[in-house]
């Protein structure tokens, strides 16, 4: 698929480089933390190239791994700078430049979400690419389903467009 990269308006003025995605992941992954790309960089994992600037990179990750991530990303200079009050398990970490946003989950033996953000197992079965490099991330249709929310903003219309298109999956009308 051959797509026209796509000037969006971003919430903010920071940006997430793909080079700067793949050195995180990369970085974690070495040291075994297992993290899944979600948001706008999953989205473009999925598709296999960046269709957008990203002004974060959301991930996804188990609560067991999230000490060990805090203190490998701590060696990158990277520190909360943003929570939110109702809840422990998402959070923003930057480091001056770049924004990680956090999504911490967990399941029990029987494989239920009872911890966190709830993610199902089914959705953290995606594979993709970014930069050529394999990623673990949202599977196609349950990175439609997040996309698709009260508040959908241009970005989210953008994504989800373009998911439908590869993947084939049937969206609400006005998307």
């Amino acid at each position: 698929m051959h797509q026209k990269f796509q000037e969006l308006k971003l919430k903010s003025n920071l940006r997430m480089p793909p080079q700067k995605v793949l050195q995180i992941y990369n970085l974690l992954d070495k040291e075994g933390v297992k993290i899944w790309v979600d948001g706008g960089w999953g989205v473009d994992a999925l598709l296999e190239q960046q269709t957008r600037e990203h002004a974060d990179l959301d991930i996804a990750i188990d609560h067991t791994q999230e000490t060990k991530m805090l203190g490998l990303l701590d060696t990158q200079d990277y520190k909360v700078v943003q929570t939110n009050e109702q809840t422990k398990h998402q959070y923003v970490l930057g480091d001056g430049a770049h924004l990680i946003d956090v999504h911490v989950f967990g399941f029990d033996e029987a494989g239920n979400n009872v911890y966190g953000i709830k993610y199902s197992k089914e959705s953290l079965t995606g594979t993709g690419k970014i930069n050529g490099h394999e990623v673990r991330c949202i599977s196609p249709e349950w990175a439609v389903k997040f996309h698709q929310h009260a508040k959908m903003g241009e970005t989210d219309r953008h994504d989800l467009r373009l998911l439908s298109e590869k993947f084939g999956i049937s969206l609400p009308a006005g998307v």
